[in-house]
């Protein structure tokens, strides 16, 4: 007797963030900050991206200084319960902090910080979601062991609290600031380089929040 045959059913993405930290060097040049996977990550190893991650549950209940700006909530609120659209801004920061040593946030007091906001409030500060923007969304294609249904959000240097000295968890090694074009030529993945082309054209002016995925008939770029 032969068994039935069995279909699997797609793997459901994750929830993910990421930031993108930039700044002016002296000429006016806009460089962001990346960092290289290390090689022990099964997923993209030795692969320079942003520094980011999964979005926890606990990321919901994170004890934000600022909300995000309302901008950004409403882009997000369209794909995304408003729960979630917190919880996505304060995995960017958290994330931010343990992969860089960065702090987004602003003078402000913790009661009783969680073991990953400890940093923030040893520094005096809360973390802080409004300096925020939003610049776009990737989905993992379907077959893939790993999927992430990712956010990129942005936010300026100078959202910085305390120090800039780049020290983080040694998730992310070789931590440099680098141009766009200084980022096209390091080894990073198809999707930081769609990300890395609509940061272009968000920072050249107002440009919509588009979303990359796969789809049956191909790979689809569709605004938020």
């Amino acid at each position: 007797m032969t068994k039935p045959e069995t279909t699997s059913r797609p793997l459901r993405p994750k929830l993910a963030a990421s930031l993108i930290l930039t700044r002016k060097r002296h000429r006016g040049e806009v460089e962001l900050l990346l960092g290289r996977r290390s090689g022990g990550h099964v997923f993209m190893p030795q692969k320079y991206v942003f520094p980011g991650g999964r979005v926890d549950r606990r990321d919901g209940f994170a004890p934000l200084a600022s909300e995000p700006r309302e901008q950004v909530r409403e882009v997000l609120s369209r794909v995304l319960p408003e729960r979630r659209v917190r919880a996505a801004a304060a995995a960017a920061i958290r994330e931010t902090a343990e992969e860089t040593g960065l702090l987004i946030a602003e003078p402000g007091r913790i009661e009783k910080p969680k073991p990953e906001w400890a940093p923030f409030a040893e520094a005096g500060a809360a973390p802080s979601a409004e300096p925020l923007d939003i610049v776009a969304r990737a989905i993992t294609p379907p077959g893939r062991p790993r999927r992430f249904d990712a956010f990129f959000f942005r936010a300026d240097a100078e959202a910085v609290h305390g120090g800039t000295e780049l020290a983080g968890s040694g998730e992310l090694e070789d931590l440099r600031w680098v141009s766009l074009e200084e980022a096209g030529s390091l080894d990073i993945p198809i999707i930081t380089r769609f990300v890395l082309a609509e940061l272009d054209a968000h920072l050249k002016g107002r440009a919509p929040v588009r979303c990359a995925r796969v789809t049956r008939s191909g790979p689809k770029l569709e605004e938020l």
